[in-house]
């Protein structure tokens, strides 16, 4: 049984390695745009500020909708490979480039490979683990996640210190070379899942829906033992009624897969409407407003980055204990309440330790349920044919949100100020809050194939 679990393990970690590069990708321009708007003269335009920030959510809104039929069609292990290898192209194009339009360029490119791995990455977890530790294994993703947003907030801190003079000042040689580096940095881990892709076999649930069952036998046997596979072999044969018909996207429109779709997208959409991920892309613009000096910011920015990992393993001890929708709870209230005290604390023109430690007080709430447990649940809900065609939808609309979120905040907080910008955040909270409570379903505990006939019926 331990050679079957440190199997299962090292496929998921694989696997999540995705995650790592996502969470690298996405947070390292927060740190890097110290130095490359002004390289790039972008510091009087609020649209371009934005442009640069969210651009790469092109790439993630095609990558995330192109994958999920890619995935259903060719498998999850082949776009597991695309994702890697984006990666590493977007990591050394980036950090190479003199002209705003190829960094933009780049920035979609690792887009596209962040929309890949969003998607493939906890889908080919679940699909390869059992209900009874699924919910610890897809929060994997989640870990990697952090850590690679911690990664990318060490490499900015220490990159940033070093071209940071003493007078706070940024140097000139910072202006055209820190952010380079903290790009290039990303190569390391990119490289080295882009050949840990090629290791792992396929999902197991995948090669059985094509009809390669005795391959997805061995795997099963060998992540979970004979007995585990057998019985998931035999849930699939009697789920295969349901699948005779070629699957295409007008299979989401099925009256029970709809319903489940729905729950899916407005989740997907509150995971990023929750705001929390502009406190990881603007964090300059919140900690400075709070009083803080350059390098203060950035080393806030690695504090909030160990909330966040320390959080996340709360969520991973919790996740298959409290179940998904206990802990939807906790984090949609949660966040409620804290963003609040913090637009009012902004609009009482508050600042120093007291904003950080709402901030940290966010990210832990943020960490340990909707960030892990909407990744979770996305990955569990669908049917096995159209999982990954309903889990791209889901997550084209969490890019779709995420981009409005990022381009819009640098505006909003212009026009309503950081107050404002926080009071709103509060009301979507509140109203996620809501939506939990009326429509979202447990689902701990229950396999793929018995989640499947209940939801769908």
């Amino acid at each position: 049984m331990k050679r079957t679990t440190a199997y299962l393990l090292l496929l998921c970690l694989i696997s999540a390695m995705g995650g790592l590069l996502f969470g690298y990708d996405w947070v390292v321009i927060g740190g890097a745009k110290i130095f490359y708007e002004p390289f790039f003269g972008l510091e009087a335009s609020a649209a371009l500020r934005g442009w640069a920030m969210s651009s790469a959510l092109i790439g993630c809104l095609a990558g995330a909708l192109l994958s999920g039929a890619w995935s259903d069609r060719y498998g999850r292990k082949k776009m597991l490979i695309v994702a890697s290898f984006l990666f590493v192209i977007s990591a050394a194009g980036t950090g190479a480039v003199d002209s705003f339009f190829w960094f933009i360029l780049y920035r979609i490119i690792g887009g596209f490979g962040i929309g890949i791995a969003s998607n493939v990455s906890p889908v080919y977890i679940a699909e390869i683990s059992p209900a009874s530790v699924r919910g610890k294994f897809v929060s994997l993703n989640q870990l990697t996640i952090v850590l690679g947003i911690l990664m990318a907030q060490l490499a900015n801190w220490q990159i940033g210190e070093y071209f940071v003079s003493d007078s706070e000042m940024l140097s000139a040689e910072g202006i055209g070379w820190a952010w380079r580096w903290m790009f290039w940095a990303e190569l390391i881990p990119a490289g080295l899942f882009f050949i840990l892709s090629f290791v792992i076999p396929e999902s197991p649930r995948w090669l059985a829906t094509s009809g390669r069952t005795a391959e997805a036998g061995d795997i099963l046997a060998r992540v979970g033992g004979r007995e585990f596979a057998r019985q998931t072999l035999e849930e699939l044969e009697r789920l295969a009624d349901d699948r005779v018909e070629r699957t295409n996207w007008r299979s989401l429109l099925r009256p029970g897969v709809r319903r489940v779709l729905v729950i899916g997208i407005v989740l997907a959409v509150f995971q990023q409407w929750c705001g929390i991920n502009v406190i990881f892309n603007y964090a300059h613009e919140i900690f400075s407003a709070a009083g803080y000096a350059v390098s203060d910011v950035l080393m806030n920015i690695v504090v909030t980055g160990v909330t966040n990992l320390v959080f996340t393993f709360v969520a991973i001890y919790t996740v298959d204990k409290w179940g998904r929708r206990t802990l939807m709870f906790v984090g949609s209230a949660g966040l409620t309440v804290i963003y609040v005290i913090l637009g009012t604390c902004y609009f009482l023109e508050m600042s120093g330790w007291p904003m950080l430690l709402l901030v940290v007080l966010a990210i832990a709430c943020y960490a340990m349920s909707l960030a892990p447990i909407v990744w979770v649940v996305l990955s569990e809900i669908f049917p096995v044919r159209i999982r990954g065609m309903a889990m791209a939808l889901s997550t084209f609309f969490l890019w779709v949100a995420c981009f409005l979120l990022t381009y819009t905040f640098p505006i909003l907080n212009e026009t309503v100020g950081a107050s404002g910008t926080f009071w709103l955040y509060g009301a979507i909270c509140l109203a996620g809050f809501l939506f939990i409570r009326a429509k979202l379903p447990e689902t701990k505990g229950k396999t793929l194939e018995e989640l499947e006939k209940e939801l769908t019926r």
